[in-house]
């Protein structure tokens, strides 16, 4: 199957014959629920990708060694951590970051394993920050914190360590903005 982009309208089939349900209705039914730990995730590599102006015409590499690549090679790993969840909680969740250092990274581009480490050159630590359901809107980007970093950063301080925190990312130096200064930050912590 080619890896083109779909518009949502093309309908499911059975025996040659377009039934009444389209991709469109399999994406409502499968991706509307924002605060879901996958999904957030995908979506905050997607606010990322707009915001350093990555093309998101095509298709999302899912198992790509990072998660986005600007147009100018710099490679930029994507993590995300929400104060609510979908289920029903008795608190906030605890805010952590996967950090863990890649054992093999799969290339989708060259079909070809890497080094293993941590394959990015920049990290985006992106936090939907609303605490109250009533209010939370994953797609309102004022509720969103940008935490941006250096990997050199993450391999001198943190070593092979595979999760970190708020305060911890503080203490080594995260840059924090809102959405508007995402690029200017991200391209101040590339190499």
């Amino acid at each position: 199957m080619t890896r083109i982009p779909r518009t949502g309208a093309e309908p499911f089939r059975s025996s040659g014959e377009p039934l009444p349900f389209d991709l469109r209705d399999f994406w409502r039914w499968s991706a509307s629920d924002l605060l879901s730990n996958a999904l957030r995730g995908v979506l905050a590599e997607f606010i990322v990708a707009r915001a350093l102006g990555v093309d998101t015409a095509g298709v999302r590499a899912e198992w790509d060694a990072v998660d986005l690549r600007t147009a100018d090679g710099l490679a930029v790993e994507v993590k995300s951590a929400a104060y609510l969840q979908s289920w029903k909680q008795a608190k906030p969740s605890a805010i952590t970051f996967g950090i863990a250092p890649a054992k093999a990274p799969w290339d989708a581009e060259t079909n070809t394993y890497g080094e293993p480490g941590r394959q990015a050159d920049v990290y985006v630590f992106c936090l939907f920050a609303e605490q109250d359901r009533d209010r939370a809107d994953p797609l309102d980007l004022d509720q969103w914190k940008f935490y941006i970093l250096p990997t050199r950063v993450l391999d001198e301080r943190l070593g092979p360590q595979k999760t970190v925190g708020l305060a911890r990312l503080a203490k080594i130096g995260a840059v924090r903005c809102g959405f508007g200064a995402l690029r200017k930050a991200v391209m101040a912590a590339a190499p």
